[in-house]
């Protein structure tokens, strides 16, 4: 369970093929903290340590979650949002993220605002549903606050210290990102269709 506050940003140092998946290994400021076998959020995406070595850990990436994501363009440098499980303690900064990416999107376009930045990202189709004004998305592993809903686009508002601390000031218009939707509105959604079909 995360809350998609990024705790830090991390690098991917080199990539090798795994069977059908892919391994990666990263360092972040956090590589020594990690044990084997702890989950993190890798740009929204629930990894598990596989491996550690000195400061840098491996993850494997299989082919269902390289088809989901953007994980499969990763490249050596490449900055990634990371995310550790939130402990029992913790407190929601965010909102309820699982680390289970639906689907992917696309940055559409990028406003700057002298000290914030407009982002308006596309999806498919298919989640407006799971959308609302001033609702929650994760993005890349961000808990971002969605409005400026438009078609199959929406808008987020990216505060200085987000835009430092996350890797969303790496994209470029054209480029994919991670989109986990809100869990309430999944299960609220699916609880609407299951009671219509039953009463049909």
């Amino acid at each position: 369970m995360f809350t998609g506050i990024v705790e830090a940003l991390g690098r991917v140092e080199a990539i090798e093929t795994a069977g059908s998946g892919t391994a990666f290994w990263l360092t972040c400021p956090f590589s020594a903290e990690l044990r084997v076998d702890e989950s993190v959020s890798h740009n929204g995406a629930c990894l598990t340590v596989a491996d550690k070595q000195d400061d840098r850990y491996k993850v494997v990436a299989v082919e269902e979650t390289l088809a989901r994501t953007n994980l499969g363009q990763w490249q050596v440098g490449s900055r990634i949002n990371l995310e550790r499980s939130m402990p029992a303690s913790g407190r929601f900064d965010g909102h309820i993220v699982q680390g289970h990416v639906d689907a992917l999107g696309k940055l559409e376009s990028v406003d700057d605002r002298d000290g914030s930045w407009l982002l308006r990202f596309s999806y498919p189709p298919t989640y407006a549903r799971l959308l609302v004004e001033k609702g929650s998305c994760c993005v890349n592993g961000v808990s971002l606050t969605v409005f400026g809903l438009q078609g199959n686009t929406f808008q987020v508002a990216i505060i200085p210290y987000t835009w430092a601390h996350t890797n969303l000031q790496d994209l470029a218009p054209g480029q994919p990102v991670n989109l986990e939707f809100d869990l309430v509105g999944k299960f609220l959604l699916r609880s609407w269709e299951v009671a219509a079909a039953t009463t049909a």
